[in-house]
């Protein structure tokens, strides 16, 4: 039975990125949608430390250059 909407996301990718995903998942012990979802985020704080006009960073966190 349904909780509520569940959103499917897909994308496009080669054997051998597929395989490269895998052997990350594996070696961090997730799965691959935690692991990509894990990597985009870092990925967004890295590139965006501050947050962006709609993405705020976490109460709390600490931001490079402020203090």
């Amino acid at each position: 039975m349904h909780k509520g909407k569940v959103k499917v996301s897909t994308f496009s990718a080669t054997p051998r990125d597929l395989e490269m995903l895998e052997v990350v998942a594996r070696y961090h012990g997730l799965n691959k949608s935690a692991t990509l979802v894990s990597l985009v985020r870092k990925e967004f704080w890295r590139a965006f430390p501050g947050g962006t006009d709609k993405i705020r960073p976490d109460r709390g966190a600490k931001v490079e250059g402020t203090k």
